[in-house]
This record gives C-alpha cells, sequence and structure tokens, in this order.
C-alpha cells in the first residue's frame, strides 16, 4: 500500500513540472510574437507604379509556404498574380503584369500565417497603397433631355457635362435607362462631355428614365458619390414621311435632279451613265429597309442598296448590272416607306430613264474600207462599204497591182468605229474578234496587225472622219471562184472605258 502511495506522489511531481513548463514555455513565446515588422512601399499615394517594390519583412522566421498560402495583393479588389522571393526573414512580390496608374491596391496576410516554430500571427496584416491621385468628384454640370422634357425628335442624343474626364468604361457600366435602350457612348471636350446615340429610335409617346449609380467614376477613379436620375418624354409623330428629292449622282460625284412623272404625263431622264447611282432624299429621317422594299427598277437592271441599314434622310442605290445602252426603264417607289414613329408614306414616285449617257456608249462600227489595188503606191484604189450594205459587190479582180489568183498579197482592211466620248476600241478585242467568213472559198484573209496610226492609206473615209479609224493588216488570198464575203466582228468588243457591245457585226458582200 505504501508502495503505491509513493508512485501516484512521484507522478503528481512530474505532472506539476510539466504543467510549469508548458505555462513557462507559452509565455516566453507571447514574448515575441510572429507579425509583419515592415512593408513596403508603404501607404499613400505613389505616383510610379513602375517605381514600386512590394516586400514584407517578418519578426520572425516565417514558415514560407504558409506565408505564401496566406498571402494577396488585389487591384481596385481584383487579385494580382505573381511569383514570390525570398532574402531570410524577407519577402519580396513580382507581379506577373506592371502595376498600373489610377489603382488602389491593399496587400494582405491572413492570421493563418505562422512561422517555423507552428505559431500564428495574433492578428491578420492589411496595407493598403494607390497609385491613384487626391482629387474631386466628378460632378454633372448639366444633362439633356433636361428634366420632364418633351422631345420631338426619336433619333436625339443624351449628352451629359461633367466637371472632371469621365471614364467611357464606367459610363457604361453604370449609366442606364428605363425602358432599356441599346446605344453606344463616346466622349468629347477632352472627355468631360459623354454622349450617348441610342442604336434604335426612341419609342414615341414613351416615358424614360436615365439612371447614373453613384458609382459612376471618373478617369482618376473618383466616382460621382451619390445617385442621380432624370426623366424626359418623346413627343407623338403623326406625320407621314414622303420623297422630297430624286438625285443622278455621277462617277465623278457630280449630281443631276431626277424629274418624276406627273399625272397623266410622262418625262423622261436622259443621259443615263452606266455607273451612275440613284439618291433619294425624304422628308425625315426613314427605315432605309423598307426604302429597299418599296423600290423597283422596272425593264431594267436590279437595284443594289449601298446606303447601310438603319434610319436616315437620305439612301442611295446602284444598279446591279450595267443596263443595255439607249435602253429604257423606271425607278419606281412604291407607298409604305416608314419614318421612326412607325408612319408610312402614301405617295407613289416613277422616275423614267433613258440610258443613253455619252461615256456609255459601247464601241460599234461604222464600216469598212479596204484598197482593190494594194500594190499601187500611187493610188490604191480603196473602197468602202457602210455596216448596212448588204451584199454589195466587192470588185476584187486579179492581176499583178490587185489579187492574183491563189497568192498571198499583203494588203490591209480599215474599221471605223463610233465611241464613247473619251474612249477608243480596244485593239486587241478589235484583233480576237475580226475575221472573215466566204462562201465557196472566194478567199481568205490572215490577220497580223492591229494599227492606230501611221495608215497605210494618209487621209481617212470620207463622211468618216470623225469616227475612230483603226487598220488590220494582213494576208488576203483571192480565187477565182465567185460567192459571197462575210466581213464579221463578234460581240464582246470593248473599248478602253470599259464599254462592251453584246451584239455581233456583219457585212456580206458578193464577189
Amino acid at each position: 500500500m505504501m508502495g503505491n502511495e509513493v508512485r501516484s506522489g512521484k507522478i503528481g511531481i512530474v505532472s506539476l513540472m510539466l504543467f510549469l513548463f508548458v505555462i513557462s514555455s507559452c509565455d516566453i513565446l507571447r514574448t515575441s510574437p510572429f507579425e509583419v515588422s515592415g512593408w513596403s512601399p508603404g501607404s499613400g499615394y505613389h505616383a510610379d507604379p513602375g517605381a514600386i517594390f512590394v516586400s514584407l519583412t517578418f519578426s520572425r522566421e516565417p514558415d514560407r509556404a504558409s506565408v505564401e498560402r496566406h498571402f494577396s495583393l488585389a487591384e481596385d479588389g481584383n487579385r494580382i498574380q505573381g511569383v514570390f522571393q525570398w532574402e531570410g526573414r524577407g519577402l519580396i512580390f513580382l507581379p506577373a503584369a506592371p502595376l498600373e496608374i489610377n489603382r488602389n491596391y491593399s496587400l494582405s496576410i491572413s492570421a493563418d500565417a505562422h512561422d517555423n516554430a507552428g505559431l500564428s500571427m495574433d492578428v491578420a496584416f492589411e496595407g493598403r497603397f494607390s497609385t491613384r491621385p487626391e482629387g474631386d468628384r466628378p460632378v454633372l454640370l448639366s444633362f439633356s433631355p433636361q428634366n420632364y422634357a418633351l422631345v420631338n425628335d426619336s433619333r436625339s442624343e443624351v449628352i451629359l457635362a461633367f466637371s472632371e474626364t469621365m471614364s467611357l468604361i464606367s459610363l457604361r457600366d453604370n449609366v442606364s435607362f428605363n425602358p432599356s435602350m441599346s446605344g453606344s457612348w463616346r466622349l468629347t471636350e477632352n472627355g468631360k462631355t459623354a454622349i450617348f446615340s441610342p442604336l434604335d429610335p426612341w419609342a414615341y409617346g414613351k416615358r424614360y428614365e436615365i439612371r447614373l449609380a453613384a458609382s459612376l467614376a471618373g478617369s482618376t477613379g473618383l466616382a460621382i458619390g451619390s445617385d442621380f436620375l432624370s426623366v424626359f418624354t418623346i413627343g407623338l409623330d403623326h406625320e407621314k414621311p414622303f420623297l422630297a428629292e430624286a438625285w443622278r449622282v455621277m462617277k465623278n460625284g457630280d449630281t443631276e435632279r431626277l424629274a418624276a412623272d406627273t399625272s397623266g404625263t410622262f418625262i423622261e431622264n436622259s443621259g443615263w451613265e452606266r455607273e451612275d447611282r440613284l439618291r433619294l432624299i425624304f422628308s425625315e429621317a426613314v427605315d432605309i429597309l423598307s426604302v429597299k422594299n418599296c423600290l423597283t427598277a422596272e425593264n431594267g437592271p436590279g437595284l443594289a442598296m449601298e446606303t447601310i441599314p438603319g434610319f436616315y434622310e437620305e439612301a442611295v442605290f446602284c444598279l446591279e448590272t450595267t443596263p443595255v445602252f439607249e435602253s429604257r426603264f423606271a425607278f419606281r417607289l412604291k407607298a409604305g416607306v416608314k419614318d421612326t414613329a412607325g408612319n408610312e408614306s402614301d405617295s407613289e414616285y416613277a422616275f423614267r430613264i433613258f440610258a443613253n449617257g455619252k461615256y456609255s456608249r459601247p464601241p460599234e462600227p461604222v464600216g469598212i474600207r479596204l484598197p482593190m489595188a494594194p500594190g499601187n503606191a500611187a493610188n490604191q484604189e480603196p473602197i468602202s462599204f457602210g455596216i448596212d450594205s448588204l451584199f454589195a459587190n466587192i470588185p476584187i479582180s486579179e492581176g499583178t497591182e490587185r489579187y492574183p489568183s491563189k497568192t498571198g498579197i499583203e494588203t490591209w482592211i480599215e474599221c471605223y468605229f463610233i465611241t464613247a466620248s473619251g474612249a477608243e476600241v480596244d485593239p486587241l478585242s478589235l484583233m480576237d474578234l475580226f475575221r472573215i467568213d466566204t462562201s465557196n472559198n472566194v478567199l481568205t484573209f490572215s490577220p497580223r496587225q492591229v494599227k492606230s496610226n501611221g495608215f497605210s492609206a494618209p487621209d481617212p473615209q470620207a463622211g468618216w472622219e470623225k469616227y475612230q479609224r483603226l487598220e488590220i493588216r494582213g494576208i488576203l488570198t483571192n480565187s477565182t471562184n465567185f460567192g459571197v464575203v462575210n466581213i464579221q466582228i463578234g460581240s464582246g468588243l470593248r473599248d478602253t472605258a470599259g464599254n462592251r457591245n453584246e451584239k455581233s457585226f456583219c457585212i456580206s458582200l458578193v464577189k
């Protein structure tokens, strides 16, 4: 019994000593807490983000993994990623992206971070610094439409004037409309005036609210600090749109007003060129797509809309294909063109067009001329045939200075053309399309060259001086046979202005 009491006493003494040691150890630890003893860049404003050095120094040897795990650097509430570097008890944080101006930063270490001995921080550490200069809050100086205004223009813009330069991103996030409106913001006056352009018209007869949130901020990041609300109403519009003017727009930018048919009178607008466009001007902004749906080109090429969809006072259209020269067609605008209030036009308009512009005339042959005595330099005896010469006699005969049978003779054939103003026939196009076909093997002609100057006959054919002249040189081989000679120019003859004649031409002669 006595032995057991002795042993129990010893155990009690040991327990007491361990308790006293633990208490003593805890007191020692509390006299030296684990905490942040210094940090940079320090609180307050720092003008140069590139010169900022983010670092922390600890009072005791830190558990580096624990500190890194509970470390945070945030930019305006958004956490920044980066890498850590250690020098003893000092931590350096290198952000993945450079710090920026006009930003607020917060640096923190959670109280769960501990040192190498497992001792946690008594309190969390937090430091704040900024690259955003102190300044006055932006103030809304004026706004349009004014509060409770009645606005008659459904395309009216909202204009806000501030005392400070504003943030475009903040405008998009902190200004709202009720009912909701889609549109775009832009800044003018050095960023102090904000303008909202609606994507679609404001609805007539409807009341709108515009709200500026207190968080709406300027370029320095300072917010206006209080909400703002204004209301306006779009007035009623019952006026129907109408076509005010129609214009022919030429390639060089010149314009000519088009005349419309009147009651019982047909008016023709002549001189239309192949690249001319149609411009329509309305009494007010109208839905351009409704214009497209109401507009047709009768008996002519289709129309292509050049104006982008939207609401505008003007619309421009071009022809989808080149109109046939000297063709007649009409632009007809039916009723049903809509304005921004949904009103529809109730009038019809017709503009009659004559496509006979002097710059759009395709090249067309007038006639030909060729020598009957190509070997006689003093008098080659040229003879001409108009395009309407049908089965006229061509007196090609044998002879030493003429066209001996079965002998290739170098000769020439002149072609005369009516052309568009300022344009000429493309010689290569003529060379490609010119040919002579005959019946009964009357003769053959092999073209070798096309000339636009240095002609074999110095003077042009009398009466054809105003036409363009081209000479085709080649080898003609005559025969003793009789038959028809077809001198042809195929379809597709081009000029230097891009005009093209889709017709083919043939002068049929008899030998």
